[in-house]
């Protein structure tokens, strides 16, 4: 198993990444659910939140773990090629900035394969591309700092897909909608009980809940809405 140095390790959980890991155990602690499988766990940063958080928490990846800690049952599969029978059992599902890595046309099946399992909950986070402006400002007697970030022209251009492995779409995209993105989740077991964003590491993030659980309000709640059944 590979290690990496702490600078190696800080180069992928980068200071402004951090909140992507915490924002998957906010929307999480919404629903009920005990036994969790995390979808490419990546170096184990949200592994170790799941297991410290409480729940029982397995991966999956198509490779072996990354990381040595925390010490989880660990599933190695294509999610190309899932079925829901292998990944039965579970409360929840996270499958955080993966599934465009799939084939756009690939991506219904992983879905269906999530919504065969039997779990309830599924979280999933892809990138965000459309419109968006990121201000943070900090200020004291002896220091200051800030980040700007402005996403504009995405929503004009069509994705140019990455080699196999990369990003194959991304939503925001004049080719990816939001709306076509949540029609696909919605047209394959799923709805959406809330939505959030997070600027630094422009992702967009879907709650979902399983359809076999009908959602009949939503309420919004600033950042986030909330459909509740």
């Amino acid at each position: 198993m590979p290690t990496l140095s702490p600078t190696e390790w800080l180069g992928v959980y980068s200071r402004k990444r951090i909140i992507h890991q915490w924002t998957q155990l906010a929307l999480l602690s919404r629903v009920e659910c005990r036994r969790v499988l995390e979808v490419g766990p990546g170096l184990g940063l949200a592994t170790a939140m799941l297991a410290n958080a409480g729940y029982e928490v397995e991966t999956l990846d198509h490779v072996p773990p990354r990381f040595a800690h925390p010490r989880v049952p660990h599933i190695v599969q294509d999610l190309a090629e899932l079925s829901g029978e292998a990944i039965a059992g579970y409360d929840a599902i996270l499958c955080c900035e993966t599934l465009e890595h799939l084939a756009w046309d690939k991506v219904p099946a992983a879905l269906q394969a999530f919504r065969a399992s039997g779990a309830r909950h599924l979280i999933v986070s892809v990138p965000y591309a459309a419109f968006q402006l990121t201000l943070d400002l900090y200020l004291n007697a002896r220091k200051f700092e800030h980040y700007f970030s402005l996403k504009k022209l995405s929503g004009r251009r069509r994705f140019v897909a990455q080699p196999a492995g990369g990003h194959q779409w991304e939503v925001g995209y004049r080719d990816f909608p939001l709306r076509a993105w949540e029609a696909r989740l919605c047209d394959n077991g799923w709805s959406i009980v809330a939505r959030a964003f997070t600027g630094h590491t422009r992702s967009v993030f879907h709650l979902l809940r399983s359809a076999i659980f009908a959602v009949f309000a939503c309420i919004d709640f600033g950042s986030m809405w909330v459909c509740c059944g």
